[in-house]
Protein backbone atom coordinates (compact mmCIF):
# COMPACT_ATOMS: atom_id res chain seq x y z
CA UNK A 1 0.00 0.00 0.00
CA UNK A 2 1.28 3.50 -1.28
CA UNK A 3 1.93 5.74 1.83
CA UNK A 4 -0.52 8.76 2.08
CA UNK A 5 1.04 12.41 0.62
CA UNK A 6 -1.89 14.71 2.08
CA UNK A 7 0.50 17.66 3.57
CA UNK A 8 -1.93 18.27 6.61
CA UNK A 9 -1.46 14.37 7.61
CA UNK A 10 1.96 14.52 6.90
CA UNK A 11 2.28 17.66 9.33
CA UNK A 12 0.32 15.75 12.25
CA UNK A 13 2.13 12.93 11.78
CA UNK A 14 5.54 14.91 12.27
CA UNK A 15 4.09 16.68 14.98
CA UNK A 16 2.97 13.49 16.75
CA UNK A 17 6.12 12.19 16.32
CA UNK A 18 8.21 14.99 17.79
CA UNK A 19 5.80 15.34 20.58
CA UNK A 20 6.93 11.75 21.35
CA UNK A 21 10.13 11.44 20.48
CA UNK A 22 9.83 8.81 17.91
CA UNK A 23 10.54 8.53 13.64
CA UNK A 24 7.68 9.94 11.56
CA UNK A 25 7.63 6.51 10.08
CA UNK A 26 6.64 5.51 13.77
CA UNK A 27 4.40 8.01 14.34
CA UNK A 28 2.34 6.90 11.11
CA UNK A 29 2.60 3.35 12.07
CA UNK A 30 1.04 4.42 15.84
CA UNK A 31 -1.85 6.67 13.34
CA UNK A 32 -2.74 3.82 11.11
CA UNK A 33 -2.82 0.70 13.58
CA UNK A 34 -5.28 3.65 15.87
CA UNK A 35 -6.84 3.92 12.17
CA UNK A 36 -7.34 -0.08 11.83
CA UNK A 37 -8.58 -0.79 15.32
CA UNK A 38 -11.01 1.28 15.16
CA UNK A 39 -11.51 0.71 11.54
CA UNK A 40 -11.50 4.00 9.64
CA UNK A 41 -10.44 3.92 6.35
CA UNK A 42 -10.95 7.46 4.71
CA UNK A 43 -8.15 10.17 5.03
CA UNK A 44 -10.33 12.83 6.61
CA UNK A 45 -10.71 10.50 9.65
CA UNK A 46 -6.74 9.20 10.25
CA UNK A 47 -6.22 12.93 10.12
CA UNK A 48 -8.92 13.17 13.10
CA UNK A 49 -6.92 10.39 14.87
CA UNK A 50 -3.69 11.69 14.22
CA UNK A 51 -5.15 15.16 15.88
CA UNK A 52 -6.41 12.93 18.84
CA UNK A 53 -3.07 11.25 19.37
CA UNK A 54 -1.16 14.30 19.59
CA UNK A 55 -3.70 15.99 22.03
CA UNK A 56 -3.01 13.03 23.77
CA UNK A 57 0.48 13.06 24.09
CA UNK A 58 0.48 17.05 24.62
CA UNK A 59 -1.47 16.28 27.08
CA UNK A 60 0.66 13.39 28.91
CA UNK A 61 3.65 15.82 28.35
CA UNK A 62 2.47 18.74 29.93
CA UNK A 63 0.49 17.02 32.89
CA UNK A 64 3.25 16.23 35.51
CA UNK A 65 3.34 12.17 36.53
CA UNK A 66 3.02 10.89 40.08
CA UNK A 67 7.18 10.99 40.48
CA UNK A 68 7.18 14.46 39.78
CA UNK A 69 9.42 13.90 36.41
CA UNK A 70 9.12 11.79 33.25
CA UNK A 71 9.97 8.09 33.67
CA UNK A 72 13.51 8.25 32.59
CA UNK A 73 14.38 11.25 35.37
CA UNK A 74 12.51 8.61 37.83
CA UNK A 75 15.14 5.94 36.63
CA UNK A 76 18.88 8.12 36.23
CA UNK A 77 18.53 9.08 39.94
CA UNK A 78 20.58 7.58 42.39
CA UNK A 79 19.10 5.66 45.01
CA UNK A 80 20.14 6.57 48.75
CA UNK A 81 22.57 4.26 49.32
CA UNK A 82 24.25 4.96 45.97
CA UNK A 83 24.43 8.07 45.45
CA UNK A 84 27.98 9.09 47.00
CA UNK A 85 29.41 5.97 44.69
CA UNK A 86 32.26 6.79 42.20
CA UNK A 87 33.97 4.84 39.86
CA UNK A 88 37.48 4.85 39.22
CA UNK A 89 39.37 4.74 35.83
Amino acid sequence: MAAIQDHDYLRLCAELASCLSISQASARRRVELAAARDGVRDLEARKAMARQLLAEARNARDTPSEGGGSGLDALLEASPEDEHFMLED
